[in-house]
């Protein structure tokens, strides 16, 4: 079969022929459609993700067929024929408050979803919800957990709350707009691009502001009719300080990245005096990944797909991602439906 390999860090990811997976005790095989890119693909191109270990098949996020079971697989998985798509999250353990210390994502160490087919326990493949096309079910997995565990089990989302998402455009970003008005709250969103605003409000979204506009936090507050109960930011950096004056007292802050670099400067009364909670969230459990389908589900929620490449066409995608102009999530047709 053919995947998209990196050999090293700073080199091309490279299509070449691999061996077949074949499913072990309680794995399923699974005949890939589509898979998703995500930014922490180029951060193991670029060498600035812990752990790497190369050669290695990039790719966390994917949407297919079931091909195939190995022994002992449990009577409720997918059948042979199954549209499916994957939990990249895998050994997370039994503590739901923290990952274990084997937890990994999908796509390295581990063999990723660049490839034709993949082998991978059956409590990874889920049913792919009937209003998803290939394409949208392999948008969905990383960006929607991430995006669900920290607007809902972490900072406790609640319909009727003012949201902020900031740097709306990412994969988890957008998808955090679109899973909170589901739930019924008020999302304003920050970008650099008017257009990406635009299509956030197109999402759902009540409004938006530049981040480089002057005095962006009073304009945004006042366009919003006050602070934000609820902040999430994947950001960090020297910008972070300003989301202690867009929060409301009591409000909750949630990040699940650093772009920006270290946080830095925090005036430990904005925090104390106001009564915030500073949360930190990554991926998300088992339990996580089913109420996030099941909330996809029944509001028909449809991931953005911003542009469709081949596999041959990963590297131009790889870096088509890397530019930062994509609105949504980047995506590799492997095979037609």
């Amino acid at each position: 079969m053919q995947a998209l390999q990196l050999d090293a860090i700073n080199q091309p990811a490279v299509l070449r022929d691999v061996p077949m997976p074949t499913p072990g005790p309680g794995e399923i095989l699974v005949k890939l459609y589509a898979a998703a890119l995500n930014h922490r693909d180029v951060f193991i191109q670029q060498g600035k993700y812990a752990g790497i270990r190369l050669p290695c098949t990039l790719g966390a996020d994917g949407a297919g067929e079931v091909a195939a079971h190995g022994p002992d697989v449990p009577a409720d998985a997918p059948a042979v024929g199954t549209r499916v798509l994957i939990n990249p999250g895998l050994r997370w353990g039994d503590n739901p408050r923290v990952q274990a210390k084997d937890f990994v994502v999908l796509g390295m160490p581990d063999p990723g979803t660049f490839a034709e087919y993949i082998a991978l326990p059956a409590q990874c493949i889920r049913p792919l919800p009937a209003h998803l096309s290939f394409a949208e079910g392999a948008a969905l997995p990383l960006a929607g957990l991430t995006a669900y565990r920290a607007a809902f089990t972490r900072a406790q989302v609640q319909p009727g709350e003012r949201v902020l998402v900031t740097g709306v455009g990412g994969g988890v970003a957008i998808t955090a707009v679109q899973l909170c008005v589901a739930r019924g709250a008020q999302v304003w969103v920050t970008s650099s691009s008017e257009e990406k605003i635009d299509r956030a409000k197109a999402e759902g979204a009540k409004g938006g502001i530049s981040y480089n506009a002057e005095n962006w936090v009073k304009s945004l507050t006042q366009q919003a009719g006050g602070a934000f109960d609820v902040i999430i930011d994947s950001a960090g950096g020297d910008a972070f300080g300003a989301l202690l004056d867009a929060a409301a007292p009591g409000g909750r802050i949630v990040f699940f990245g650093g772009t920006l670099g270290n946080i830095t400067d925090i005036p430990p009364a904005k925090v104390f005096w106001k009564q915030l909670s500073l949360l930190g969230s990554t991926m998300g459990t088992e339990q996580d990944f089913e109420a996030m389908l099941a909330l996809v589900t029944e509001k028909k929620i449809v991931p953005v797909v911003d542009e469709v490449f081949t596999l041959a066409n990963g590297e131009v995608a790889l870096r088509h991602l890397d530019a930062g102009a994509q609105f949504g999530k980047v995506v590799l047709e492997i095979a037609q439906e």
